[in-house]
């Protein structure tokens, strides 16, 4: 698997039916090619493989395979395959890298330098607000932007920087985007940037595809920018990735009275690098831009523990003795969207605002004060009803109005 192959369709055909078939993941696809010498003879082995394992695995058959290669190409994608030219040269060097993952959109992105980033899907307006600052100046300065479609920080991401590239990877097929509402962004990512997943056409995402998911956000990228994170967030899972991987985790920093605000200053804490500006991140990685991708292989200066337990048997490989474990293989399983579940204050009791957007401007407010013009944006109301609602939150107690007309939640 050299640098630079160029797989026939014969080949490209038996790589997909390999890594799609059961008990084999990209360990055991790496290790097996490398003692057969390519997928078809593999294919041949599994039986016997398989009974020496102790177990019966189900191969892919060719006809199912083609159906997916067909699929792809009439959506407009096609898959790329480790080692050839359009193959990202950081995801390459990860040693979970998918062997062959599928495309909609212009490969060229995936071979710019990239940043990843990352945070809470129910993010306050000044994350918002700061997100689209850090992703926009970031793809100003000749990066592409890596994150994973979800909703809050990555949809604030891939928004900004549709103009200089940006990079979504599904946890599921290409054609079952997630969240579904997202479907026209995605149309808009693929028009000039990249959609990227290493799953079937037709899968739906479940709990373990997205820390799956996020091992290739961080592994495409130099840098991994989380924004915002409650401490047991997804966000701190690709942030353990990128530190593994050997690159280097930006944190921004927040209020200790918001929850949103603990897993980036925790990372801080163990020796992520504090991101306040798009400098601090484009001066840290310009120098890394064109390093050779066997340079991607030291943990940088953080603990271990990066504050989650999210833990999830990526695939269900088989037991060969020359194949390792797959990560998180003991691990205890999560809920897809169980990470980042912040609370809403409640507005009090009797309160005007309750049954109406009230709920939904109080979870975008955090300790940190927000402009109105920012608030009105990233609530998707109009001015007139925001500020009518927030006449009313003032006068229940639950949003605070700073001089100069910055609007915060009280402390908790």
């Amino acid at each position: 698997m050299a640098a630079g192959i160029a797989l026939s369709d014969r080949q490209r055909l038996d790589w997909l039916r390999l890594i799609r078939s059961e008990g084999i993941g990209p360990r055991s696809f790496r290790s097996l090619m490398k003692r057969f010498g390519g997928a078809g003879p593999v294919l041949e082995a599994l039986p016997d493989l398989a009974r020496q394992a102790g177990r019966a695995i189900r191969i892919c058959p060719e006809s199912e395979a083609e159906r997916e290669m067909a699929g792809l190409i009439r959506l407009g994608g096609r898959f790329i395959a480790l080692g050839e030219a359009d193959y990202p040269r950081p995801l390459q060097a990860i040693d979970s890298a998918p062997p062959l993952f599928a495309l909609m959109g212009n490969a060229a992105v995936l071979c710019s330098p990239a940043v990843a980033m990352v945070g809470s899907r129910n993010a306050s307006a000044a994350g918002l607000t700061l997100t689209r600052r850090l992703a926009r100046e970031i793809g100003e300065a000749g990066f592409a932007v890596v994150s994973g479609l979800a909703r809050g920080i990555d949809t604030a991401a891939h928004e900004a920087s549709l103009a200089t590239g940006t990079v979504a990877v599904l946890a599921g097929g290409l054609d079952r985007i997630y969240p579904p509402q997202n479907s026209g962004l995605a149309e808009r990512i693929a028009a000039g940037g990249a959609l990227v997943s290493e799953m079937p056409l037709g899968w739906e995402p479940r709990a373990r595809d997205f820390p799956r998911r996020n091992r290739i956000v961080s592994g495409l990228a130099l840098g991994t920018v989380v924004v915002e994170a409650a401490r047991r967030s997804g966000s701190l899972i690709t942030a353990r990735f990128a530190n593994e991987q050997g690159r280097q985790v930006f944190a921004v920093p927040g209020s200790p009275l918001d929850p949103r605000a603990e897993g980036g200053n925790h990372l801080i804490r163990e020796g992520a690098t504090l991101c306040a500006a798009a400098a601090h991140v484009v001066e840290a990685l310009q120098p890394m831009v064109g390093r050779p991708a066997d340079l991607f292989d030291q943990p940088r200066a953080m603990q271990e523990d990066v504050g989650t337990d999210a833990r999830v048997s990526f695939w269900d490989e088989l037991d060969l003795p020359d194949v390792a474990r797959p990560p998180f293989a003991e691990a205890d399983r999560a809920e897809p969207d169980s990470y980042l579940r912040l609370p809403l204050v409640p507005v009090a009791a009797g309160s005007a605002g309750e049954g109406d957007i009230g709920p939904h401007l109080l979870g975008l407010l955090s300790p940190t004060p927000i402009a109105l013009d920012d608030l009105v944006r990233a609530s998707g109301h109009s001015a007139r009803e925001v500020g009518r609602v927030l006449v009313e939150l003032e006068l229940a107690g639950a949003v605070l109005r700073h001089p100069g007309g910055g609007l915060s939640r009280p402390g908790v």
